[in-house]
């Protein structure tokens, strides 16, 4: 047998690399370990889902169970990417105020991407210049104290609507948009119940699960058919927005010199977008993503609270006693139930706290994203990691409320009970706007509009709780003698 002799080239080949794997090795060996992290607990991830088959149709309800086990501060894997749960007051504070600024991003996703204008609004945008300058004009500009005063007499007007989704969208249009656009007949973009469509797909598509953002590479499949969806509902609302715009634009364009007011808030987004020294443009998307966010924020919310508020008041009758009581000493018979009436109706108030404290319209937080690594509670968590607030379990805690499942407005008027809890983001028992410099904006105006709105519901109405039982008693026996005799 015959061995060939290597050339010199691919000798010295070799012994390069041979040198090479050794300097290596001994870099290495001299190198300190590192750290090892110490994440939350957490259940083991599956292969692939990680712990997305542990979630159920309500995510908040099937985490709420998951923190039972693995305590108020827990790592989970959605998919590709690690979750962290806060479920507890002391833990939603670490994230909302003492690390705010290492949590205050937001993740991106095919809702903020396709439904609100490639991350336009305040909501979605990531944090950043655009985000930070959007935030400043919201508080400065869009609402201030003396906006919100000066359009009292929207709110007053429209309180006398007969149904309740159309105050909310009536008042808000008015508000936002100058006038009512949802309405029947000639002339208008759409119907109301066209419009009450498009928000409540609007809500479902950006709250749902995405498979295509929790496993990147499974995105372009479209396995659930929401980005098709998010695209339509996309389109439905540009059209409007788009006709909104263009009447603004028209109406801008018929000024005489410089004598235009603005009178409504689209009209000085418009003013704001042709400002030259805005740190960073608003461009039309930006107009319209602002907008969006104005009518999705203040539409369905208050109405969903309002509707809560009085399931539980017929269900609890003598928690209805008490507030007509408080209303007939306070406020004549005769008379609406004004906004500067509400501070003098404290069980009112209470009322509206207990509702939000067990049926927050969001009962997890917009989801955050981690910037940086951040050691908290003992734990390390990592940038990358998603952060969700299950402001649903921490308004349940055994610990901070008595009879926590019970609908007792009676704790926020207490000495010594939640009396000084309150919603606006400074009591982290409580958090149905959020805190931090991510919570919700328009937190002044939802507030008086879901206040007005049920007091004048308790007190302009004699209410009942429909006895259900007999009469689907009455339907069941029907049902059993046409069965037996026809």
């Amino acid at each position: 047998m015959e061995f060939a002799l290597p050339s010199s080239t691919s000798f010295l080949t070799v012994v390069l690399a041979a040198a090479l794997c050794f300097i290596v090795t001994i870099i290495r060996l001299h190198q300190r370990p590192k750290r090892k992290h110490k994440l939350p607990p957490a259940p083991r991830p599956r292969p692939l889902i990680g712990n997305l088959n542990l979630i159920g149709t309500l995510p908040h309800r099937s985490i709420y169970e998951l923190s039972s086990l693995y305590g108020p501060l827990m790592c989970l894997r959605f998919g590709s990417f690690p979750v962290v749960v806060a479920s507890s007051a002391d833990m939603a504070r670490s994230f909302l105020k003492t690390h705010d600024l290492a949590f205050i991003d937001r993740p991106k996703t095919a809702a903020g991407k396709y439904t609100t204008y490639n991350y336009s609004g305040l909501f979605s945008s990531p944090y950043g210049p655009y985000w930070r300058q959007g935030r400043k004009l919201w508080q400065a500009e869009l609402f201030n104290a003396r906006r919100l005063a000066s359009l009292h007499h929207v709110r007053a007007d429209e309180v006398r609507s007969e149904h309740l989704y159309m105050v909310n969208l009536n008042v808000i249009s008015r508000m936002v948009l100058g006038k009512k656009y949802v309405v029947d007949g000639a002339g208008s973009p759409t119907t109301p119940e066209e419009f009450s469509r498009m928000i409540d797909e609007h809500f479902f598509l950006n709250g749902a699960l995405n498979v295509g953002d929790l496993i990147p590479w499974l995105g372009w499949l479209d396995v659930q058919g929401y980005v098709k969806r998010m695209k339509r509902s996309a389109k439905m609302f540009d059209h409007f927005l788009e006709y909104v715009l263009d009447e603004h634009d028209e109406r801008r364009r018929r000024r005489d010199g410089n004598e235009f007011v603005a009178k409504d808030m689209v009209d000085v987004l418009l003013e704001l977008a042709d400002d030259p020294n805005l740190e960073v443009p608003i461009e039309r998307d930006g107009v319209k993503g602002f907008t969006l966010d104005f009518i999705g924020g203040g539409t369905d919310t208050s109405a969903v609270t309002v509707e809560w508020a009085m399931s539980e008041l017929l269900r609890n009758p003598e928690v209805l006693a008490k507030a007509n009581e408080e209303m007939d000493r306070v406020i004549s018979r005769e008379c609406l139930v004004e906004e500067e009436d509400i501070t003098r109706l404290p069980y009112l108030e209470a009322v509206v706290k207990e509702t939000m404290r067990l049926h927050p319209v969001g009962p997890l937080l917009t989801p955050r994203l981690c910037r940086e690594d951040v050691s908290l509670g003992g734990y390390d968590i990592l940038a990358g990691t998603r952060v969700l607030i299950n402001v649903w379990t921490i308004s349940r805690d055994p610990d901070v409320w008595d009879a926590p499942m019970e609908f007792r407005p009676e704790q926020f008027v207490i000495a010594g009970g939640g009396g000084g809890v309150d919603v606006k983001g400074q009591d982290f028992e409580l958090l149905p706007f959020g805190s931090g410099r991510r919570m919700c904006p328009g937190m002044s105006l939802g507030l008086k509009m879901v206040q007005v709105i049920l007091a004048n519901l308790v007190h302009a109405f004699a209410w009942r709780l429909v006895l259900y039982v007999h009469c689907c008693f009455v339907l069941v026996l029907d049902c059993v003698v046409s069965f037996l005799f026809f």
